[in-house]
C-alpha cells in the first residue's frame, strides 16, 4: 500500500473523519487484544507496581492513537517496544533478586505468632482496620490465632492460622 494511501485510509495527526476514526479504534481494539493475550491477563488482576505502570502505559498510548493525538503507527510500535521491556524486566526479575526487589518489592512481614509488628504495619500503611478485613476474608477472628500475616508484594494481606492446638494454647 502507498503511504499516501495509508495515511487517507488512517487519517492524520489531529485530523481524522468519523470512518478514520472507525477503522484506528478497530486497529487499537485488536492490538490491545493481542497484547493483553501476550502479557497475560495479570495485569489487570492483582498486579505489582510494574503491571500497573504498563496498564497506565498502555491506555495511554492507545488513547492517544485513537483520538490521533499520536501518530498510529510509531506509536503502536513504541507501545509493542513497552511491552517488550515489561518482558524483559519479568524474565530478569525471576533471574536476579536485586531486579526483582526494584520491579515487583517484597512481602512485609505484620503478624507473626498472633503479635501484629505495630512499627511495620505503620511504615507500610496497614492499619488495624486493613488487617481485620483480612482476617475477615481469611475466616480468622482473632489476631491471636494469626501464625503469620504478611502484606504482598501486589498490596494483598495473606495470612496463615494457627493450628487448633496453637489456638488453644494461645486462648
Amino acid at each position: 500500500m502507498d503511504p499516501t494511501h495509508f495515511i487517507e485510509f488512517i487519517g492524520t495527526r489531529n485530523h481524522v473523519n468519523w470512518w478514520q476514526m472507525t477503522i484506528r479504534a478497530v486497529v487499537v481494539f485488536l492490538y490491545g487484544l493481542v497484547l493483553l493475550r501476550l502479557t497475560g491477563s495479570r495485569i489487570f488482576g492483582k498486579a505489582t507496581a510494574l503491571d500497573i505502570v504498563l496498564a497506565m502505559l498502555i491506555g495511554s498510548n492507545l488513547s492517544r492513537t485513537l483520538t490521533a493525538d499520536a501518530p498510529l503507527l510509531p506509536t503502536l510500535v513504541a507501545t509493542t517496544a513497552l511491552v517488550f521491556l515489561y518482558w524483559l524486566l519479568l524474565y530478569g526479575a525471576l533471574h536476579l533478586p536485586v531486579i526483582s526487589w526494584l520491579v515487583k518489592g517484597r512481602s512485609v512481614l505484620l503478624v507473626r505468632d498472633g503479635k501484629m509488628d505495630r512499627e511495620k504495619m505503620s511504615r507500610m500503611g496497614v492499619g488495624e482496620r486493613d488487617l481485620a478485613e483480612a482476617m475477615r476474608e481469611a475466616g480468622i477472628d482473632d489476631v491471636r490465632h494469626i501464625k503469620e500475616a504478611c502484606l504482598e508484594r501486589d498490596g494483598s494481606i495473606s495470612m496463615l492460622g494457627a493450628t487448633d492446638g496453637e489456638q488453644k494454647k494461645n486462648d
